[in-house]
């Protein structure tokens, strides 16, 4: 499934102008801090709005600013697990995760609902928080919980917004390998907004930069790295043994 965004839009003090598209493998976002990358993430998932442009998802038209097609979030077929996790604080983890077939065309009775939302949580080694309140786990407790919320509904398009940021290392490498392993699996397109050079190469991602809300290169890691557009980029992708290394 191929997508495609070619928008503007005027939101905070950064005007936006971003073309980009991709397919059923994953693309990382990376840029600078405030280039516009999370923005990029709302404007998919129907939280902004642009001032112009048309954003495609397979064969839907998801937004069409001359047209005056703007599909609501609901419809579109996106998961997005933004930075701030958003968890139903008075739902139970296992009930937070189960949320997304409660309702629409994959909708399915309570324990059936359960039942898949636990065998999720125990492959991302979270099924001991199920009856916990969101308020009694740690951030990268609440970032798994997110994660698995988002995966359980099997979107047409998954939206990351750094979804391993708040992980201790251990975790890290557990979930980076998971989440590689289930987007191959899907073969569906998914964004990943990241920082870190090995959730890229994990992921085998083709890498998009942002930088003052523009598109500035895109590219696999290596061509990236041999060529880059920006310092930013030339020290992104710097770290060559880091490159050359396995990733866990």
């Amino acid at each position: 499934m191929r997508w495609r965004v070619d928008v503007r839009a005027d939101i905070g003090a950064l005007p936006l102008d971003l073309q980009l598209a991709g397919d059923a493998a994953p693309t990382a976002v990376i840029g600078p801090n405030g280039a516009g990358k999370t923005t990029l993430l709302r404007l998919l998932a129907g939280a902004y709005r642009p001032t112009q442009g048309r954003i495609e998802l397979g064969q839907r038209v998801l937004f069409d600013a001359a047209r005056g097609v703007d599909t609501p979030p609901e419809l579109r077929g996106v998961g997005y697990v933004p930075q701030g996790y958003r968890l139903f604080p008075m739902l139970r983890v296992v009930d937070n995760v189960a949320f997304g077939l409660s309702t629409g065309p994959r909708r399915q009775g309570k324990r059936a609902r359960r039942r898949a939302a636990i065998a999720l949580l125990e492959e991302l080694g979270c099924a001991h928080l199920a009856e916990k309140l969101p308020h009694a786990l740690s951030g990268g407790e609440q970032q798994r919980v997110a994660l698995a919320r988002a995966l359980l509904v099997e979107p047409q398009m998954l939206l990351l917004d750094e979804p391993l940021a708040a992980l201790d290392a251990a975790a890290r490498r557990v979930t980076r390998g998971f989440l590689a392993a289930r987007l191959r699996a899907a073969g569906r397109p998914a964004i990943v907004v990241t920082h870190d050079l090995r959730d890229v190469l994990a992921l085998g991602a083709r890498v998009c930069v942002i930088e003052r809300g523009r598109v500035l290169q895109c590219g696999t890691p290596e061509a990236l790295r041999a060529e880059p557009a920006s310092d930013f980029v030339a020290e992104f992708f710097g770290a060559a043994a880091l490159l050359a290394a396995p990733v866990f």
